[in-house]
């Protein structure tokens, strides 16, 4: 695959579970909790995205992502450039208001 094309971006993580038992509710939750405390920010209450600085770290999440999937429902990831994202439209309320998309966080650099 060629990497050279993937830049810095969003890895998006978009699912859809079932929880009409108390054990698929509690595999839901803990799925979403998985989400959150390996970085990824919610977006929407089944919508998450997580920032990803180059190709081989997304490998790095999908990874994880296959290991923590819970065993029933529907996950669907997507990568989204840095200059997709930004040209991405968030769009609240009646009458309809636009906010910006998130910027990508800063990087911590250790020496």
């Amino acid at each position: 695959m060629d990497t050279e094309k993937y830049k810095m971006g969003w890895l998006v993580v978009a699912f859809d579970l079932p929880v009409g038992t108390k054990k698929q509710r509690k595999a839901a939750t803990d799925f979403r909790n998985y989400l959150i405390d390996d970085g990824y920010q919610m977006m929407q209450f089944s919508v998450y995205a997580r920032a990803c600085v180059s190709f081989a770290r997304q490998e790095t999440h999908i990874d994880r992502l296959k290991k923590n999937l819970p065993p029933e429902g529907s996950v669907r990831a997507v990568f989204v450039t840095r200059a997709q994202w930004e040209r991405s439209y968030v769009i609240q309320g009646s009458p309809a208001t636009e906010t910006d998309a998130e910027e990508m966080p800063e990087q911590i650099q250790l020496w």
